[in-house]
Parts: C-alpha cells; sequence; structure tokens
C-alpha cells in the first residue's frame, strides 16, 4: 500500500516526495515548498486542458468511424480529405514561416549522425548509451556480421582480425583519402609544422588530400599516441599501441580506430520503460539525476568478474597549433517525457484521482536538470544551456501549443531562461502528419527536432482507419503509398522551415541489433533521404551507423532536396486498406502467428518483469528490439482483422494458445522466466494479450499502456504478496 503526504492539496506518494526533497532538489537552490507550489499550480492550470485534449481526440474518432461506417467500400480521398477539414481533424496550414529556435548544441544543429534512444529506468543500459560518443571501430567490425559473416563463437581468429583491419583501413581512405595511395600502405603518421604527413616503407610521403580533416594529436608529435580527423562533423581517433597485438602487427602501429558514434541519446521515460506506480517512476527519475549530476554508477558482474560503470570523461588532445583541445566524452543527452494519456498514481488530487503524468514528467525532469543547466549547474551536458525534452503521441498543432505553454510554465517556475526548454516533436500520430507544417509552427522557437517514428504511426493508421476495411498484411505497410509520403513530408517540412543549423530532422529505428551487415546496407537510406540523425539499437549498431555520415554530407543532400516537390497530401491519406481480401487461408494464419507470437513475446516480459524494451525473439527466432510501439501494431492489427472478419475469435485464441508454447521455448533459458502456456487462466501477461487484442478497436487511439498498466499493476501486486 502506498504511503502518502499531502501537500498544496495534493496527495503525493511518500517515496516521491522523499526522493525530490533528498535527493532531486538539494545543489539546485530550488526550495521545496517552491517545488510543490509549483506542481499544484501546474496540475490546476494545465490538467483539466489536457483532458479537454484527449476528449478532442476521441470525439474525432467518433466522428471518423462514423464516416467509415456511412460510407462502405473504397474511399473516395477528395470526399474524404473535405470531411477531415469540415471537422477540424486537418486545420489550415500556417503562412510560410522558419523556426526561431537558439542556443542549440552543434550535435543537434549542426553535425549529423546516430541517435540510441535508452530506457533511463535501466542504469547500466543509460550509461552504455552516454558513453556510446566514441567506439572502437574494431570492435564493432569484429563482433558483429557486419562484414557478411557471423562473429566468431569462440576464441580468436586471425584471418577475421585482418579483414577487420583491411575494412576499417577502407573507412580511413574514404574519410581522409590520401593524395595517390591507401592507408594500408602507411608505416607511419608524422606531425610537421602542423601538417600531418603520413610515409611509406619505401620512405615516400604523402599528406591528405584534404589537408583539414587533421584536426588534432594526442602524445608527441614525433612518435603521437592518437591522431584526430574530421570528416562531415564528426571526428575518428587513430589510436597506436604497438604494445598491443592488434598494433604490434600493424604496419603503423594502428591498435585500434575509434569513431564519434552516438551524438545524442534519448534518455527514455516512454514506451521502452515498464513503470507503473511511484516505485517505478522514482527509479525512472533518479537515474534521470544521476546523469544529470554526473554521479551515476551501476554495479554488476560480467563474465564472473564484478565491474562498476560510471560516466566517461572528456576525451583531451593538442589542436594542430599545440594548444588544449577537448572532444566530449558523451552523448548529448534528451529526455524523452510519457505521452498526454497516462494518469500516475504517484500524485493524486483531493478525491483520490490520479493526475496526468505528463505534467509530472515535464516538471521533475525539468527539475533535476537544473544539476547541468541551473545557476548551480555542472554544464556537462548542454554546452549552450539547454535542456532537450521530447514529447511523444501529440496529435496536432493544439496539443503542440498546450505543450509550449507548460513548457513557458515551468520555466518561469523554476527560474529558467525563456525557451531554455527545448522541445522535440514526434512525428508518429496521423493527425500530427498531415497537420506537421502548422504542428512546428507551434512550437517554432523551441522545436529543436521533428522525427518520424513508423512502428506508432502505423499503429495509429490502423486505428484511425479501424471501420474503413481490412488492413494490407503489416509487413506490406512499408510499401503503402502513406508510407513513402510521410517520411518524405517530414524531410520536407523541416528543410521548408528552416531546420538546417537549428534543429535535427530524424528517422526511426534499426530494430535488429543482430543484423549490421543489413543495416549498413540498408540505413544509409536515411542520410540520403535527408535525415541528420536516425535510431539504432544500440552502441555498436551506433559506430557502424556513423560510417554513413561519415560518408554522406547530410548538409549538401539536404540542400540537394530542398528542390523538389512536395509530398503530397492525397498520397499520405492514402489508406492501407483491402477490400478485396487478396490472401488465402495459409497467408492468413501465418500474418495471425505472427502478429501473436510477438504480441505475447513483449507482453510477456512487460507483465512479468515488468522490461519495458527488449530484444525479443520473432516467430523465425530473430531478435527483434521491441517496445509499445510494435505492441500496438501487432495488436492493433489482430483488432482490425477480427472486426473485419478476416479472422474469428476462435481462431485467434487458438492461436495465442499456439504460440504461447513457441514464446515459452524462447525464453526457457531464462530463470526469471514465467511460461505462460501452462495456465492461461492464470497468466495475467496472457490475459492481457486477450484484452489487448479483443478490446483493441475501442483503446484510446489504439494505445496499450492503459492495458499494460493495469496488468502490470496487478502482477507486482502478486509478486508482493507471495
Amino acid at each position: 500500500m502506498t504511503a502518502y503526504r499531502t501537500l498544496n492539496g495534493y496527495k503525493v506518494a511518500a517515496e516521491l516526495a522523499d526522493f525530490i526533497e533528498g535527493e532531486a532538489l538539494p545543489g539546485t537552490g530550488l526550495d521545496p515548498d517552491r517545488f510543490w507550489t509549483l506542481l499544484a499550480d501546474i496540475i490546476n492550470r494545465f490538467g483539466p486542458e489536457n483532458r479537454s485534449l484527449l476528449d478532442r481526440r476521441d470525439a474525432l474518432q467518433r466522428q471518423i468511424d462514423d464516416w467509415h461506417t456511412a460510407h462502405p467500400g473504397p474511399v473516395d480521398r477528395a470526399a474524404y480529405s473535405v470531411f477531415l477539414a469540415e471537422i477540424g481533424y486537418i486545420v489550415p496550414e500556417p503562412a510560410p514561416f522558419s523556426i526561431e529556435t537558439s542556443g542549440v548544441d552543434p550535435e543537434i544543429a549542426e553535425v549529423a549522425g546516430p541517435q540510441l534512444v535508452v530506457p533511463v529506468m535501466n542504469a547500466r543500459y543509460a550509461l552504455n548509451a552516454a558513453n556510446a560518443r566514441w567506439g572502437s571501430l574494431y570492435d564493432a567490425l569484429y563482433g558483429t556480421d557486419a562484414l557478411g559473416t557471423p562473429p566468431p563463437q569462440s576464441g580468436f581468429d586471425a584471418e577475421r582480425a585482418k579483414a577487420v583491419v583491411a575494412r576499417a583501413k577502407a573507412v580511413l581512405d574514404g574519410a581522409a583519402p590520401l593524395a595517390s595511395r591507401s592507408h594500408s600502405d602507411v608505416v607511419a603518421y608524422v606531425i610537421v609544422d602542423g601538417r600531418l604527413k603520413v610515409r611509406f616503407s619505401d620512405g615516400n610521403e604523402e599528406e591528405f588530400v584534404d589537408p583539414d580533416v587533421f584536426v588534432g594529436y594526442r602524445g608527441d608529435q614525433e612518435e603521437p599516441a592518437g591522431i584526430i580527423l574530421k570528416r562531415n562533423g564528426l571526428h575518428i581517433d587513430i589510436h597506436f599501441d604497438r604494445g598491443q597485438p592488434t598494433g604490434a602487427s600493424d604496419p603503423a602501429g594502428i591498435a585500434d580506430i575509434l569513431v564519434e558514434s552516438a551524438l545524442t541519446t534519448i534518455m527514455d521515460c516512454e514506451d521502452s520503460v515498464a513503470a507503473v506506480d511511484a516505485e517505478d517512476k522514482v527509479a525512472v527519475y533518479r537515474n534521470w539525476l544521476g546523469l544529470m549530476r554526473g554521479d551515476l554508477e551501476a554495479s554488476f558482474d560480467k563474465g564472473g568478474i564484478s565491474t562498476t560503470r560510471r560516466l566517461a570523461a572528456n576525451r583531451s588532445y593538442f589542436k594542430r597549433d599545440d594548444s588544449d583541445g577537448a572532444l566530449k566524452g558523451l552523448s548529448l543527452m534528451l529526455v524523452r517525457n510519457v505521452g498526454s494519456l497516462l494518469t500516475t498514481d504517484a500524485v493524486l488530487d483531493a478525491d483520490g484521482n490520479e493526475t496526468a503524468e505528463c505534467l509530472l514528467d515535464a516538471l521533475v525532469t525539468s527539475a533535476i536538470a537544473l544539476h547541468d543547466v541551473g545557476p548551480n549547474g555542472r554544464h556537462a551536458n548542454s554546452r549552450t544551456g539547454a535542456v532537450y525534452i521530447v514529447k511523444p503521441k501529440m496529435h496536432g498543432p493544439d496539443e503542440v501549443a498546450f505543450a509550449d505553454r507548460l513548457f513557458s510554465a515551468i520555466e518561469t517556475g523554476l527560474g529558467l531562461k525563456p525557451l531554455t526548454l527545448k522541445m522535440g516533436i514526434m512525428d508518429e500520430e496521423r493527425r500530427t502528419s498531415v497537420n506537421l507544417r502548422a504542428s512546428i509552427a507551434a512550437a517554432k522557437s523551441r522545436v529543436f527536432f521533428i522525427n518520424t517514428g513508423f512502428l506508432d504511426r502505423t499503429g495509429d493508421e490502423i486505428h484511425t482507419s479501424m471501420l474503413a476495411g481490412p488492413m494490407v498484411r503489416k509487413g506490406d505497410m512499408k510499401s503503402a503509398a502513406w508510407i513513402a509520403a510521410y517520411e518524405a513530408g517530414n524531410v520536407d517540412a523541416g528543410l521548408a522551415l528552416g531546420f538546417r543549423g537549428r534543429a535535427q530532422i530524424g528517422k526511426g529505428m534499426w530494430a535488429a541489433p543482430d543484423r549490421m551487415a543489413a543495416m549498413l546496407a540498408e540505413k544509409v537510406g536515411h542520410p540520403r533521404a535527408g535525415a541528420s540523425t536516425a535510431w539504432v539499437p544500440s552502441p555498436t549498431a551506433a559506430t557502424l551507423h556513423a560510417l554513413h555520415y561519415l560518408d554522406i554530407d547530410v548538409a549538401a543532400r539536404q540542400t540537394e532536396l530542398v528542390k523538389r516537390e512536395r509530398a503530397s497530401l492525397e498520397a499520405l491519406l492514402t489508406l492501407p486498406i483491402a477490400p478485396d481480401r487478396p490472401w488465402s487461408a495459409e497467408e492468413i494464419a501465418e500474418e495471425l502467428d505472427n502478429n501473436a507470437q510477438g504480441l505475447l513475446g513483449y507482453v510477456v516480459r512487460w507483465i512479468d518483469q515488468g522490461v519495458g524494451c527488449s530484444k525479443v525473439p520473432d516467430i523465425h527466432d530473430i531478435g527483434l528490439m521491441e517496445d509499445r510501439a510494435t505492441l500496438r501494431i501487432s495488436s492493433q492489427h489482430i483488432a482490425n482483422w477480427l472486426k473485419h472478419g478476416v479472422i474469428s475469435r476462435e481462431q485467434v485464441m487458438g492461436t495465442l494458445e499456439r504460440m504461447a508454447a513457441v514464446v515459452d521455448r524462447q525464453n526457457s533459458g531464462d530463470p526469471a522466466y514465467r511460461p505462460i502456456g501452462t495456465d492461461f487462466s492464470g497468466s495475467l501477461a496472457f490475459q492481457a494479450a486477450i484484452e489487448l487484442i479483443m478490446t483493441g478497436d475501442r483503446q484510446p487511439n489504439g494505445y496499450t499502456e492503459p492495458v499494460l498498466t493495469t496488468f502490470r499493476r496487478r502482477r507486482k501486486v502478486e509478486i508482493a504478496m507471495r
């Protein structure tokens, strides 16, 4: 039973109150009374409006459902567009403008590179991501399938090591080409009068084609310990050490090549965490506090050895003129708050009702950030004094404007300069996509980021058009007309509205962390599409994806793309339905199996273990990163086919029971796993899966959070009572 303290008319969970007063506020200069007064003011002012905006979502969905019921069969796109404008789902586009955001760090405004998303609730993962600013290219190539073959299972593979070095030297040839020869031919790198020269075995010397690629060094000029290069804004640190086996066997003594990798990281309080109560929220906030104070640690056993992980230090070097230089050792950290739908038991109103979790998140994460940007702050994360808050699942410009006003109120309450709190707009709901320019206009002075989110966007596409007809198969969504218009339209809007040099244009996640060769082949499409960042599932993936940004000058690519014809609204509103149902019974069963297995594999960890994001084996035993967005697609797709009679309730239940056995087998090596296939009625995880599907057409905007939270709380009670 949660204990509460009454503060300014609200009941605050005692553990949250103790954390705020005893841990979060000391050192910020913020008095606890002032904080609790501000929290009450924020909830009083913005809580009713948040509820009204959610009611507006529901009203629009009812109108869309009624329209599809009244207009069965193929959708008349012209009539449909007129209808959406009449009900205010589509709003008038603003007059041409440019965003006015200022004071943004170069990792966001100027340099293109990978972005990690990590559950901040897990301290070890959060530290790994923060420290992923630099990654070993040798390790990334050796330990993955990036070379086209699987990594060795055990022992040292000398031939593979040679292939790694050859591939890494080819990267250097592309990033810092020599006048006539390859880096594989170099036997020494020397610095003479601030210029880098390379020496070959025949005694000849050369310089880089572009001498400015060389920006500094570590150690001595005659025998440097490291050479710092820079290409497209990203740094490369060639590390020399002939005392190491790799360095001893290399003609130039290169022991490793370190690549600037995850420029930015989203510390996630939302889709990738399973935070359902006050206890969980404190765990989330405590880790964010450790990151902002710089003292977060995580101790664990690795290979039987006790290890403690801490935040990395900055990297010092000498510039070309021999003055001292420093490169950031940490990824620039952003924080993603929860969406508007969720409520929290961490703060109750006078009647015992839960309050909007997004309001608590915005205030607490901002207050904690005072440890970095406040008058007593470390100024270690943001060099410009900014706090970067990613806002997910906003529906259109009214909700963006609401968040903008909320941020202003928090800035005033915390004594921050106006526009300190920057806003990242996740373009992952259709109402935002079709009104993206108006949405950006609503936060034009603080927006730092727009990002397409294919997974949630697909879930919303299915739910919004639930009654239009049966959706195409999930795998066919990627070739649907709306996807191409959505991805291109996002870039078009960012470029037209002045994002170049001010803000990020981002793309979504590569979901298969073990398939790095495929990632290298396919994810190059993101920088080619004009995206200045894209999500990766691991630090290793960040290092490999960084190679794309070394190869491609995104700024130059954006200059080319700004001239193209704008993506059409008509294409964006092309519904991905298949009214003729062109599937065989086998194809329908295959689709249902795939959806049900993925859904169960994710839900069982969420409900039973409180794991919000993990690598879940798919039906073919390929590990895929799953979070609530993937669950939203799977549950909504099954609900849609069930709604239109493509499948039956009995077929769904039989499939869930069969797939439960598959999921149990896939998790048999996990000692914390609780099988679901031996007691269907007694497994809360299995019951949650049923609820997600059978009520999917009625869940607000198809979100999975209400069901997941309810069943996870019940599971936590079960565990506590054992």
